[in-house]
């Protein structure tokens, strides 16, 4: 079952999520924080499993949620982070998946209205993978694929194998490994596949989250831990 953190500087969405998780069987909730400092001091005190996390938070209130995902990752790489927003701007997520997107998920708020969405991707995050809001991935597919169908039909199969490796988080030499061919073909063939999503020529790392999230909206998975 596992452990979660509650942290929202908002008291109605606090005590709405509280009231959902409370009467949730296959869940624990620990703590509810309203800040980044006593969320913080909650996981130390803690040891979550997962760390459901407003965007903005005081003190600052700029995007303190995936600024302690990111802390996490180092400090706590066990620990899932789930940040909760308000905004469908993939930036954001990609942001949050920049340092990997094992243990990580971002859900809108309007839509914790359904309490099995919130469930659903607590246990997929405390398991390891990933659970990206569809909303939020279908704009960035939007802006990828004008009219131009399926961002995914452009790529060979070979390509379309080699993505689903890279959306498990895997680096190229391990999806050389796991395909049994050679690190300069896997780096080849992720080139091409990042030119036929039409991902700009930006950092590697920017550009991998982005064809995972690619991956995402249009095979219906989310990405499994490496």
């Amino acid at each position: 079952m596992p452990r979660v953190i509650l942290a929202d500087d908002s008291l109605l969405i606090r005590v709405a999520l509280q009231h959902i998780l409370e009467a949730e069987p296959s869940v624990e909730l620990q703590e509810v924080c309203e800040d980044r400092p006593s969320l913080l001091a909650a996981v130390e005190r803690s040891r979550p499993d997962v760390v459901l996390a407003d965007i903005r938070m005081p003190p600052s209130q700029r995007a303190e949620g995936i600024e302690i995902a990111n802390l996490l990752r180092e400090s706590h790489p066990e620990v899932g982070v789930i940040v909760l927003s308000q905004f469908r701007e993939a930036r954001y997520v990609l942001s949050l998946l920049e340092r990997g997107s094992e243990r990580r998920g971002y859900l809108l708020k309007d839509r914790l209205a359904d309490p099995q969405q919130l469930v659903s991707a607590i246990l997929t995050v405390a398991g390891g993978g990933s659970a990206i809001d569809p909303a939020v991935v279908d704009a960035l597919v939007a802006a990828r694929a004008g009219n131009n169908g399926s961002p995914l039909d452009r790529l060979t199969p070979r390509e379309r194998e080699i993505l689903g490796e890279v959306a498990t988080g895997k680096s190229n030499g391990a999806i050389a490994d796991s395909l049994v061919i050679t690190k300069r073909a896997v780096e080849r063939h992720v080139g091409s596949i990042f030119t036929k999503l039409n991902l700009p020529d930006e950092r590697d790392v920017s550009r991998r989250v982005q064809a995972t999230l690619v991956f995402l909206a249009e095979t219906g998975t989310r990405a499994p831990p490496p």
